[in-house]
């Protein structure tokens, strides 16, 4: 088995990492290195775990993030830990050759303790199968997931929706809504617009605040990889979403819709439009993502698109390297935390702890 880790700020290494995400049936977006490089922030690296054997490979990309950035770091902290990149990850494999997983994890713990990495958080995939059997940490259950399943077409896809859907979307046809797919980002001003809306009025993180430029660099860093979908009304876009596109999967990514236009059921249209894109581009799935349930929270109107069997669990998966350095993080955040008169009480099941 040959294992590298590979950098995507290296030429030469991104460009391996690039041609072994090319050899992958899959291609998931989430792998690519554009897309990493484009995740981390500044001072953090985006690097891939390779190995290869003959016909077979295990891909982990990665954000390593330095621990000296927290505000509660000791002076010269020279630590770092390892992150899937925002979305779905893992450690994919793929082949119908043989490779050793336990000598993958074994090669990925040596760097990452010569590295001084402590530990590995891990957003997994949705699709199991395109994951390495085994994880040698632990691995948590942290809520449903909506996978829209396009076996059979849009119309199949459809006869699965919630009886209330149709209703819906008649409503928004008699309100004059209609609905485009924006492969080359054409509206990117108006998707900006209705973004920027949404992330407002939801009070959104400073980390989803993503400006223009970021969305400039992903159309051309994942050429094929992302589309738009807006949804309008007397011509001004009233609802968009950017999705995220595989080899056989489409992932709903970043969006929002004004607020004026709730009533006449923009969204509803807008996923529809996007599941009838999809399914005639011969993918597999829409994936659209979790949330809160109950009500008419965000979980519930996802489920509407899809039965009982479209909601999976999602799972994030737990890895410690260095076991004295994790928990001695932990009291260096505490005792920092203490120092400024609000003791921290962490959610025990945060990982890792000394960030939660």
């Amino acid at each position: 088995m040959r294992f590298r880790i590979l950098d995507a700020a290296v030429p030469g290494e991104r460009a391996a990492w690039l041609e072994a995400w090319g050899r992958w049936p899959e291609r998931e977006p989430m792998a690519h290195p554009g897309y990493v490089s484009l995740l981390a922030r500044e001072g953090d690296r985006a690097v891939a775990a390779l190995a290869e054997e003959e016909n077979a490979a295990i891909l982990m990309p990665l954000v390593l993030r330095p621990l000296a950035a927290e505000p509660w770091a000791a002076p010269r902290e020279g630590a770092w830990d390892a992150t899937t990149p925002y979305g779905y990850g893992g450690p994919f494999a793929w082949g119908d050759g043989w490779l050793e997983e336990g000598a993958f994890w074994r090669a990925y713990d040596r760097f990452c303790r010569e590295a001084r990495v402590v530990c590995t958080f891990a957003r997994l995939s949705v699709f199991a199968g395109q994951l390495a059997r085994t994880w040698p940490g632990r691995i948590a259950a942290r809520g449903p997931n909506v996978v829209v399943s396009l076996a059979g077409g849009a119309g199949a896809a459809r006869a699965r929706y919630d009886r209330d859907l149709p209703r819906r979307l008649r409503r928004a046809a008699r309100e004059g809504l209609t609905a485009e797919v924006d492969p080359a980002g054409a509206r990117l001003d108006a998707f900006c617009a209705v973004y920027g809306h949404t992330m407002e009025r939801r009070g959104a993180a400073a980390w989803y605040r993503f400006p223009r430029t970021f969305f400039e660099r992903l159309v051309a860093a994942l050429p094929g990889q992302v589309a738009f979908v807006h949804v309008l009304q007397e011509g001004r876009v009233v609802s968009s979403e950017l999705a995220l596109v595989s080899a056989h999967h489409v992932y709903s990514f970043l969006g929002g819709t004004d607020a004026a236009a709730f009533r006449a059921y923009p969204d509803e249209l807008l996923k529809d439009a996007t599941v009838a894109w999809a399914a005639g581009a011969g993918k597999r799935a829409y994936v659209l993502g979790g949330g809160k349930d109950g009500g008419e929270g965000l979980l519930r109107h996802k489920r509407w698109f899809a039965p009982p069997e479209g909601v999976v669990p999602f799972r994030t998966a737990h890895l410690v390297h260095d076991e004295v350095a994790y928990h001695a993080l932990a009291r260096r955040r505490a005792a920092v935390e203490a120092a400024t008169g609000l003791p921290w009480k962490p959610d025990r099941e945060f990982f890792p702890l000394y960030r939660a």
